[in-house]
């Protein structure tokens, strides 16, 4: 774990009936989730923090189902939060009586330390979180293209555009071999959703650095 972050995560494991509570199996459930987290990297560039509240079921077999973020800030932390909360499926000791419909809701709160934070005032958080959002349509131009082009035929003045759009968004070599090593430490966690998604994201974005991973992981 890095040093100059961490993320403080404030679980508090509730239902709406008083019923037996399902126990994480093995290892306390707030360092299971320290240790496979990955502060997502457009929140931690531009200081976004707090908490993310994710809603789920457990079948009786302890295996999550119906997981959604019930409250967070519409950025990457929802995605790191729903993805770090549904690695715990398979992982709790279900009590006889636990009713199945019942939603289970997770708060984890994310924290960020010495990236000077303390600076950003409210008004640049905000505007950080609508340049996510909009960043999410420009991305969807592009991963729409390469979905759409057909192998071996040129389109120049499509690269052209594409190019112009990626060196904007920041989309380049670095950025996609920090995604790259991303996808492969959520495969060492056995996270083969999480790590496809990462790879499809490079292919989508004109790369074939993934495609062995592809090939061999995402079938």
């Amino acid at each position: 774990m890095a040093l100059n972050f961490i993320f403080s995560l404030f679980l508090h494991l509730t239902s709406l009936f008083a019923d037996d509570q399902p126990v994480f199996k093995g290892k306390n459930l707030s360092t299971f989730i320290y240790n496979v987290m990955i502060y997502p990297e457009y929140s931690r560039d531009n200081c976004l923090q707090g908490t993310v509240t994710v809603s789920f079921k457990l079948n009786k077999q302890g295996r999550i189902y119906q997981s959604e973020v019930q409250k967070g800030f519409g950025t990457d932390l929802d995605l790191e939060a729903l993805r770090v909360v549904r690695l715990t499926s398979g992982k709790w000791i279900m009590p006889a009586d636990h009713d199945t419909l019942v939603s289970m809701v997770l708060p984890v709160n994310f924290t960020l330390r010495d990236f000077k934070c303390e600076q950003r005032s409210k008004d640049e958080i905000s505007a950080a979180i609508n340049a996510y959002q909009a960043r999410r349509g420009m991305s969807e131009v592009i991963f729409n293209y390469y979905d759409k082009k057909v192998p071996g035929v040129t389109d120049e003045a499509g690269e052209m555009r594409m190019e112009a759009l990626k060196y904007q968004l920041g989309y380049d070599e670095k950025f996609i071999d920090r995604l790259l090593k991303q996808a492969q430490r959520k495969l060492k966690q056995e996270d083969f959703e999480g790590a496809c998604e990462d790879f499809h994201i490079i292919r989508r974005l004109g790369s074939d650095k993934s495609a062995s991973f592809i090939e061999q992981n995402c079938k």
